[in-house]
C-alpha cells in the first residue's frame, strides 16, 4: 500500500481529519491564509468535491437510499479523480496541497457503516502518503454540541442510513463514537499528529503552524 511509503514528489501534502464539529476545516483555512502570507503556493481540496462525481453523490444522497458499499465506491471515485487531477499534479509542481479529509475519512466512516475494513483499505490502495496528517481529536459530546448550535445533523452525517436510532441526535452520537474510535486506532498506524480540538481556536492554530512549519523547514 502506497500509504506506508513516502512519496517522492517535490511538493508537500498536509491533511486534516476528524469528526464533524471538530473544527478542522476552520483550522485548515487559517493555516492556508498563514502559508500564503508567507509567500507559499497553496492548493486546497476537500472531500466530495470532484466535478466528475460530486453532483452524482449529492443526487444519490437526496433519496436516502444509498447502501454502504455504494456510498464507499462513490466517494472512492471522487477521491481518485481529485488525486489524479488536483493533488498529484500540484505535488509534481512543488506546491503545498492542503486536503480537508483524505482516505482516512473513508477508513473510519465506511467501517462504522459495517463495510469490511480490509476491503475499504484495498479500495484506496492507490492513495499516496501525506507528509503530515493532523487529527483534530474531540469528544463526541463536544462535536454534537457544536453541530446542534448551528443545525440538525444530516441523514448520512448522523448515520441514520444504518438504522442506529430514529432520533438524529442520538444516531449521530452513536455513529460518530464509532468513527472516533477508528480514528484513535489509526493515530499510531498512520503517524497522525493529534491536535487538541477543544482548546481555543488561536491556541490550536499556533500549534498547527508550528508543526507544519517544522515539516516545511520554515
Amino acid at each position: 500500500m502506497r500509504l506506508f511509503q513516502k512519496h517522492d514528489f517535490p511538493g508537500r501534502l498536509f491533511v486534516v481529519e476528524g469528526v464533524d464539529g471538530s473544527g478542522k476545516s476552520t483550522q485548515l483555512d487559517l493555516l492556508r491564509n498563514w502559508l500564503e502570507s508567507k509567500g507559499k503556493s497553496v492548493i486546497f481540496t476537500e472531500w466530495n468535491s470532484s466535478k466528475l462525481i460530486s453532483k452524482t453523490i449529492r443526487q444519490a444522497k437526496r433519496s436516502n437510499t444509498l447502501i454502504p458499499v455504494t456510498f464507499s465506491i462513490l466517494h472512492a471515485t471522487d477521491f481518485a479523480d481529485r488525486l489524479e487531477n488536483i493533488i498529484i499534479p500540484a505535488l509534481k509542481a512543488g506546491l503545498i496541497v492542503l486536503a480537508d479529509r483524505y482516505c482516512f475519512t473513508a477508513f473510519a466512516r465506511d467501517f462504522a457503516r459495517g463495510v469490511d475494513k480490509e476491503w475499504v483499505r484495498n479500495l484506496y490502495g492507490f492513495a499516496i502518503r501525506p507528509d503530515g496528517t493532523f487529527y483534530f481529536q474531540v469528544p463526541v459530546e463536544v462535536s454534537l454540541e457544536r453541530i446542534n448550535n448551528s443545525r440538525m445533523p444530516g441523514f448520512y452525517e448522523a448515520g441514520m442510513d444504518i438504522g442506529l436510532s430514529k432520533d438524529p441526535r442520538e444516531s449521530f452520537q452513536m455513529f460518530q463514537s464509532v468513527i472516533i474510535n477508528e480514528y484513535d486506532k489509526m493515530v499510531t498506524e498512520f503517524d497522525f499528529h493529534t491536535m487538541p480540538a477543544t482548546r481555543p481556536i488561536h491556541e490550536q492554530q499556533m500549534i498547527f503552524r508550528d508543526k507544519v512549519g517544522k515539516l516545511l523547514g520554515m
